[in-house]
């Protein structure tokens, strides 16, 4: 089983960048120690897409979603009372399924219509009525007076239909990977992490750091 995680800081201040670094430790730690494999692709310094494959995938990958609370003194600013610093944490979609066509899924049914073109059309039945089985998709064509080419566009037409839907459902994805930056809520976390007892001081644990200009 596979499951994909994306752990975002949000628009926090600098320690989120950091608590995000920590949990991502822990949570590949746990998964090691539970048999399973934590692939991390970072794609800023303020997220990261974590991949988790191998039996019980989707049950640990539930236990590290939602607000997840990193609970330290911060490692850049002194004398601050604050010790919670928040990360989101949500499965995404990466494996958006796309549809193979192949005119052997395609039921194409000769049919009549109505409308300019006279009284040839509607007797010789040059419409056509294809059916994308697996889909779902039809198309009607009666453009052309022969059989053959109305056939011919309403191929294409499917074809073209279901390019479009696999596009749109791509944006979808992508659009969702990116409102998981803006769903990030303080408080009431659903885990919470805290640097191990006797750990060194977390100020040696730092953010890399950010290139100039950015």
């Amino acid at each position: 089983m596979r499951v994909h995680l994306l752990l975002s800081a949000g628009r926090g201040p600098r320690e989120c960048e950091w608590a995000l670094i920590e949990l991502l430790v822990r949570l590949k730690a746990e998964a090691a120690a539970r048999g399973l494999r934590a692939a991390v692709a970072s794609d800023t310094s303020r997220s990261a897409l974590v991949t988790v494959e191998g039996e019980g995938a989707g049950e640990f990958a539930r236990g590290w979603t939602g607000t997840l609370c990193w609970q330290a003194s911060s490692p850049f600013r002194t004398g601050i009372g604050r010790k919670n610093w928040y990360v989101i944490a949500q499965p995404v979609n990466l494996d958006v399924p796309h549809t193979g066509f192949s005119e052997r899924d395609v039921d194409v049914v000769a049919t009549r219509t109505g409308g300019p073109g006279g009284q040839h059309r509607n007797k010789a039945s040059t419409a056509v009525r294809a059916t994308h089985r697996p889909s779902g998709r039809v198309v009607v064509v009666d453009t052309e007076r022969q059989f053959g080419l109305n056939r011919r566009i309403a191929l294409r037409l499917l074809r073209e239909r279901l390019e479009a839907d696999d596009a749109a459902a791509e944006r979808a994805a992508v659009a969702g990977r990116w409102r998981v930056h803006d769903q990030l809520v303080r408080g009431n976390p659903a885990r919470i992490e805290r640097p191990a007892i006797g750990a060194s001081d977390p100020r040696g644990t730092r953010p890399p750091r950010r290139a100039r200009g950015r």
